[in-house]
């Protein structure tokens, strides 16, 4: 017998609208700033877009039987707010509500509870034409498009998640550059940080008002970071990093307050004025869960400003560096671990680390496992099936990790594998395969891949075979 989970662990998969929808100028649908980005040259891989990804909005039946199929209890995705706001206010875009609503109603006819994330990267572009996330009218805007979604799907959804991962809305999208819009500006992409964390709250209190018997969480990529010695620089390297990659969100949306000392750790790169008196309370909103994406670790040590900086973060392959704030630490390659195709290396022990920090960091909130999962090259076999040995070595050891974080103590209620199919990887275009289901990148056929099996199993049995 194979460990177990508590009763009523909830097995889920998750997908994000601009990765899997495609349909991108349908239904009046407006532009987001990932249709302006990946169609600009040189931005994503083999010049990939994501003007039809997999087709799921054309596909959704099949889709949605795949999920009844996998005997999952839940299904996260993220609605894409240029279909429901084509260029970001102003009334709603009716069949974008209803291509929603069609995809809630099949859940909930499959027993499937929905999951929904508001913000899962595609902001309208008019908005970003406006200044985008630096600017605190955005903020603003996403309060109002919040009222729309929730108004129409309500209490049918059971999970209203604000944001996926702001982290790399801000430090990706407006630091690095690496993700859309594409923009390197360090002061921009703290003012970016603020705002997100203000729109939480704001959206919050609307989900809040409008679907009261929902729960209300939002998904973070916490990173798990170690120092590479005892040292008092690497040491203090792990505090730096820590508090501009998660403090920073943490501090406001839990506490309502932003760490001291990652103010001051940014105060040569901002003054901060764009956060305004009762803006960090405004961000905390009690939630019911919060969720945790966790991929890899990464070991830090403090750089001495003279060698060639190290940069084997995952973000790195940019002439900017996303670690604004912290631009005296380096992140080491960790060449005794296997990786994935990603390049980001392989250790489970990282998840059991990262539940029970957040554990003892916020006792009482229940924490979810809202991603986790790994890219690898899946070729075909002779049968037809792609026989993906690795990836349930990966599921599997990142689950017992989770078990044993369960064990320690802490409050984990589910695990959503990232992805539920081969999708638009974002940077990567189609080159990254992520999915428990193979997608055809010429026919776009769906096709379930070892690993499939292997979950739908884990998910009937609520265990580890």
């Amino acid at each position: 017998m194979g460990r177990g989970f508590p009763e009523g662990f909830r097995w889920g998969t998750a997908t994000a609208s601009y990765q899997i929808e495609g349909a991108a100028t349908e239904d009046g649908r407006g532009p987001s700033i990932w249709d302006t980005f990946s169609h600009t040259p040189g931005k994503v891989l083999h010049g990939d877009t994501g003007d039809v990804a997999v087709d799921h909005y054309h596909r959704l039946e099949e889709d949605l039987g795949h999920l009844a199929a996998l005997g999952v209890g839940g299904y996260r995705f993220s609605v894409a707010w240029p279909r429901i706001q084509p260029t970001g206010s102003g009334p709603a875009n009716q069949k974008g509500l209803d291509f929603y609503s069609r995809l809630v109603d099949g859940l909930l006819e499959r027993g499937i509870a929905p999951v929904a994330t508001l913000y899962h990267w595609d902001l309208p572009q008019a908005l970003e034409d406006a200044g985008g996330w630096p600017e605190r009218a955005t903020a603003g805007r996403f309060e109002e498009y919040a009222a729309l979604v929730v108004g129409a799907l309500g209490d049918r959804v059971e999970v209203w998640t604000t944001f996926n991962e702001p982290w790399c809305t801000a430090y990706l999208g407006y630091a690095s550059g690496i993700h859309a819009p594409g923009r390197t500006e360090p002061a921009a992409a703290l003012a970016a940080v603020h705002h997100l964390n203000l729109a939480h709250g704001l959206a919050g209190r609307v989900i809040r008002s409008l679907a009261p018997s929902a729960a209300l969480s939002v998904t973070l990529n916490v990173h798990l970071l170690r120092p590479a010695s005892d040292a008092p620089a690497d040491v203090d390297a792990v505090r730096r990093a820590d508090g501009l990659a998660n403090r920073v969100f943490l501090g406001p949306m839990l506490a309502g307050a932003y760490p001291e000392d990652v103010l001051a750790d940014a105060a040569a790169v901002t003054d901060w004025s764009f956060v305004k008196d009762g803006d960090a309370a405004s961000a905390h909103v009690p939630l019911d869960n919060l969720g945790v994406n966790y991929y890899t670790p990464a070991v830090v040590r403090g750089w001495d400003g003279a060698s060639p900086r190290v940069m084997a973060d995952g973000h790195g392959d940019s002439a900017a560096s996303p670690w604004v704030g912290a631009d005296d630490v380096e992140f080491l390659p960790q060449p005794e671990l296997p990786r994935t195709s990603m390049g980001w290396p392989v250790d489970a022990t990282g998840m059991t680390e990262l539940l029970l920090r957040l554990h003892r960091d916020h006792p009482g909130l229940p924490l979810v496992v809202t991603e986790n999962g790994a890219a690898y090259p899946d070729p075909v076999g002779a049968d037809g099936v792609v026989h993906d040995a690795d990836r349930i070595e990966y599921l599997r050891t990142h689950l017992d990790a989770v078990g044993r974080a369960i064990d320690e103590g802490a409050d984990v209620r589910g695990y959503y594998a990232w992805s539920l199919m081969d999708n638009f990887e974002w940077s990567y275009g189609y080159d990254r395969r992520f999915g428990l289901l193979r997608v055809d990148p010429q026919t776009l056929e769906r096709s379930w891949k070892d690993s499939a099996h292997w979950f739908a199993e884990v998910a009937r049995t609520n265990r580890l075979p």
